[in-house]
């Protein structure tokens, strides 16, 4: 799936939250503190990692790629 970003970024909580992958921002920063949140096929901890046109983030078996968003200069 795509996730159109409509800032320069999204914070790896936040872009859990709004896909709905997760029930709250408690249950996000549970996921990626567990390990189970990949972000370019890594392992990412950083519950606060600013996710930028390109990057790609794997968790529980869903796959999400970030582009840019229209009217966005970023």
């Amino acid at each position: 799936m795509e996730f159109k970003l409509k800032s320069d970024f999204i914070e790896l909580d936040n872009l859990l939250k709004a896909l709905d992958l997760v029930a709250s921002g408690a249950v996000a920063r549970q996921a990626i503190q567990a390990g189970v949140v990949k972000v370019n096929g890594l392992v990412e901890s950083r519950i606060r990692r600013k996710l930028r046109s390109g990057d790609f983030i794997e968790v529980e078996g869903y796959a999400v790629q970030i582009v840019k968003g229209e009217g966005n200069n970023g």
